[in-house]
């Protein structure tokens, strides 16, 4: 499954649409006014499906992962000083980023691929294609993805 992942230029909070391979949104994520960065996912008829917080008394970004209203997992950034570095708490989950900070490989435990992402690059706002392999993941990719976002937007690199 492909997901097209695109932030909303005029918007006063992150806002993003995340569309299918045929264009057609399957999420909505809509930026609430909080302490750090706090994105609230939805579906197209509006179901809020979870949600993205950052946990803002922390050295570096961390995010707590919210679904149905329950914290089920973290994603947090470690320093480092030559490659983006995250720990994922979610899942089983590894991540791993290129030095650059756009393109990102998600596995489970076992080294199976969960998930691809790849920053698009010259466009006006942050675009990103996640290649899922398994659609029953998509919201959890979603979710990782608009954290690693979050958590560059935090450290300056809104590249």
């Amino acid at each position: 499954m492909r997901l097209l992942f695109k932030q909303r230029m005029f918007s006063w909070f992150d806002s993003y649409d995340i569309y299918n391979e045929d264009g057609d949104v399957v999420f909505e994520v809509k930026g609430v006014l909080s302490w750090g960065h706090c994105l609230k996912i939805f579906d197209p008829h509006g179901t809020e499906l979870g949600v993205v917080k950052e946990e803002v008394f922390s050295f570096l970004p961390r995010f707590a992962l919210y679904e149905n209203e329950q914290c089920v997992g973290q994603i947090r950034k470690e320093f480092t000083f030559f490659r983006p570095s995250f720990t994922l708490d979610f899942r089983g989950w590894d991540i791993e980023g290129d030095f650059f900070e756009f393109d990102y490989r998600v596995t489970d435990c076992s080294g199976r691929l969960v998930m691809a992402a790849s920053k698009e690059l010259f466009r006006w706002t942050d675009t990103y294609v996640l290649d899922i392999a398994d659609p029953a993941d998509a919201l959890h990719c979603l979710m990782v993805m608009l954290a690693i976002d979050a958590a560059k937007c935090s450290a300056g690199n809104d590249d």
